[in-house]
């Protein structure tokens, strides 16, 4: 008996790489960013465009919120509208500081890929609801749902690293936050000058249009068009998480084998998670780091909203 257990190992152990985890995406990763040193030029601009299309939502309401909360007629006094229009700036980024843990234990559990699509679908679809906003709640929860379920920001960090080689990691991430950059000057601009449009461009819109009637439609609208771009794009993203079937099979009939064992096993595995958490929390330097990160973007966000108002 032990020496058929003794014989089955050797014989697994001697099985190569890809049997072993055959089917695992993250693998034929790796293997692939064995076989090629240069850098994945492809991966990075599918990167660079999900990020794009991700962030152009975030600030591209600013310009133009004064004034869709004044058509919206939800302030008594022209004076209150900075107040209402605050809601709205803040119900994206509180419902994102609510769901961006749970999205990225979701990106850890059932992958990156899953993750990036998700949110660009939210994009497509809330956005769009938003730009037909037609009561002041409506604005509100639209804008909520759509930074609820667009949890892409710690994801895509991840994904930009484990899609290449190590030394080019730190490219990776500039990508990422180059892209975040570019968003949070174009989303703007395509809010200034697409808002309004029967107004701006009555050559181009008339009035009784859809446009016209929604006059801040137009640009969720483009950008809802970008989105579904991206969309497409996310064809071709490869997935870079682990997925090892066959072990977690042995692990399963290890489990059902040794019924006493795994409850001590389930046990001693809560334990090391729960301690994980603590040790986590006591990392001063992680913590010192995130903090500085919420002071500068809360910097950055209330003078963008502040700066339109």
């Amino acid at each position: 008996m032990a020496g058929g257990e003794d014989g089955s190992a050797a014989a697994s152990s001697l099985l190569p790489p890809e049997r072993r985890h055959e089917g695992c995406p993250g693998c034929r990763l790796e293997e692939a960013n064995k076989t090629s040193t240069g850098v994945p030029y492809l991966n990075f601009f599918f990167i660079w465009i999900v990020c794009l299309t991700n962030t152009l939502p975030v600030q591209s309401l600013f310009p133009y919120l004064y004034f869709m909360i004044r058509d919206l007629k939800v302030a008594q006094q022209e004076q209150d509208i900075g107040f209402y229009a605050g809601f709205v700036g803040a119900s994206y980024f509180l419902a994102r500081t609510c769901s961006s843990v749970p999205w990225g234990m979701f990106a850890d559990k059932y992958g990156r890929k899953p993750c990036i699509m998700i949110s660009i679908l939210s994009v497509i679809a809330f956005n769009t609801l938003f730009g037909l906003s037609t009561t002041y709640w409506m604005a509100i929860v639209t804008r909520g749902l759509l930074g609820m379920l667009c949890g892409i920001l710690g994801p895509i960090k991840a994904y930009a690293i484990e899609v290449c080689r190590k030394e080019h990691q730190a490219l990776g991430i500039s990508i990422v936050t180059t892209s975040d950059a570019i968003a949070l000057v174009v989303g703007p601009a395509i809010g200034g000058f697409l808002s309004q449009p029967a107004e701006k461009y009555p050559n181009v819109f008339s009035k009784e249009s859809i446009f016209g009637r929604f006059p801040y439609f137009l640009p969720s609208f483009v950008i809802s068009i970008l989105a579904m771009g991206s969309c497409i794009a996310c064809i071709w993203l490869p997935e870079t998480l682990h997925f090892h079937i066959d072990e977690k099979v042995e692990a399963t009939d290890e489990v059902e084998a040794q019924v006493g064992d795994s409850t001590i096993q389930v046990g001693k595995a809560k334990q090391s998670s729960d301690r994980s958490t603590k040790n986590l929390l006591k990392n001063w330097q992680l913590m010192s780091a995130i903090i500085l990160y919420c002071i500068f973007c809360l910097h950055d966000v209330a003078y963008a909203e502040t700066f339109s108002l």
